[in-house]
């Protein structure tokens, strides 16, 4: 490891690393309050623990050493960073790395047709099946749904919003929007109540979320018709957009949904 001074790209990669962090609040990745902090942010510790790098490597990189990350690690930092679309472009280059989820979209299980059609949509769009499990998202969905289309793990729509802290943050008017996207599940399921999917899901979550228990129980029923949605971005701030809900015609059980930004 060499230990002359750092060439100027990499120290400003790791000035740049060291900023995004000190500007975190600790309580946005899950971490209790701690008023005995003496720095602003996460601690490099944190930081290193949750992009899953040794604190002697992220200790390096934010002190501008000779070291090369992997795309795939530095993908996982700019995620524990929660940098919008900009800041992960600037990180990659600072890096000299491809970044791998440049233009790339996330399928499972669906035809070619239908994953390039969200692929061309220069909005967040995604896909969902019968039981509301995102099947397909562009890069814009995956970096609005914080905690959604991020990670690995469920893409279920409605574990996110009902089981995921995150989604409290994000979703502006949280409650009421709960409430909305449940009536829309209730109509659009009504003849698939029997179906195992549908019965394990909604099982699942009574058991699981006192806030869904209640609001299943109120039998509310709404039509899918789009409108306004409104979220708290962790790095983007206050976010507004139109959405869309389409059919897919050779797919009746998918959706395409697809959200069109409003200005300010």
């Amino acid at each position: 490891m060499g230990t002359r001074s750092p060439r100027p790209r990499q120290r400003e990669l790791g000035d740049f690393v060291r900023t995004q962090r000190e500007k975190l609040d600790p309580t946005m990745v899950g971490l209790p309050p701690d008023g005995r902090r003496r720095t602003p942010g996460l601690r490099r510790e944190e930081m290193a623990q949750l992009c899953r790098l040794s604190v002697t490597w992220y200790t390096w990189l934010e002190q501008g050493r000779e070291i090369s990350l992997s795309a795939t690690a530095l993908g996982r930092l700019a995620g524990a960073l929660r940098l919008d679309r900009a800041q992960r472009t600037y990180l990659f280059e600072l890096a000299g790395k491809r970044d791998p989820d440049e233009g790339a979209i996330v399928v499972e299980g669906l035809h070619p047709s239908v994953a390039d059609c969200v692929k061309a949509i220069n909005a967040p769009a995604y896909v969902l099946d019968r039981a509301w499990t995102a099947r397909a998202w562009n890069i814009g969905a995956k970096r609005l749904f914080i905690g959604w289309l991020t990670g690995g793990g469920d893409r279920n729509l409605l574990h996110f919003i009902f089981r995921q802290p995150s989604a409290r943050s994000l979703i502006c008017d949280y409650e009421e929007r709960a409430r909305r996207v449940l009536a829309e599940f209730r109509a659009d399921v009504n003849t698939q109540l029997d179906d195992p999917v549908i019965a394990r899901l909604i099982s699942d979550l009574r058991s699981t979320s006192e806030l869904f228990a209640r609001l299943w129980g109120e039998h509310i029923v709404l039509g899918r018709e789009g409108g306004l949605r409104t979220f708290n971005h962790p790095t983007q701030g206050h976010l507004r957009y139109d959405q869309v809900t389409l059919n897919v015609a050779s797919r009746p059980d998918l959706k395409l949904v697809v959200l069109i930004r409003q200005q300010p």
